[in-house]
């Protein structure tokens, strides 16, 4: 995994834990790997993991069975969009928002690009419906 500098790694490796649940690679009540073995795998400290699975705990997103390991808590992919949304919200898309707006990229070639994009890398799941503002 390439650790980006802007972001804390536990954090990071809360989006790759994440990603695993959303994508279905780890389903719900599915046993996520040892902190020693997530840590091996990552190549960062036990410490870093551990902080991780605590951030997501915290979150409701996975939970502890003493002694047998961490699990993909129930309504998990609900929390992480939820979680996610707003951070994106808050975090993302006014730099977003500023940047088309900078460069001169209209929401019409936004979405058309965004389409491709997901026929591309997505090309089994359905694209959300978005409305144009004429629509009713």
């Amino acid at each position: 995994m390439k650790f980006k500098d802007n972001e804390p790694i536990y954090l990071q490796i809360a989006a790759y834990v994440s990603d695993q649940i959303l994508l279905g690679t780890w389903p719900v009540e599915h046993r996520l790997p040892s902190v020693r073995e997530l840590a091996g795998d990552l190549q960062v400290n036990p410490n870093t993991v551990m902080r991780t699975y605590d951030f997501l705990q915290q979150q409701q997103i996975i939970y502890n069975k003493r002694g047998i390991g961490f699990f993909v808590a129930p309504a998990s992919d609900d929390k992480i969009k939820e979680y996610r949304r707003e951070r994106f919200v808050q975090q993302d898309l006014p730099e977003f928002f500023r940047t088309i707006f900078l460069l001169g990229i209209s929401l019409d070639e936004v979405q058309l690009r965004y389409a491709a994009y997901t026929a591309a890398h997505f090309p089994t799941s359905p694209l959300p419906s978005v409305p144009h503002e004429n629509q009713q």
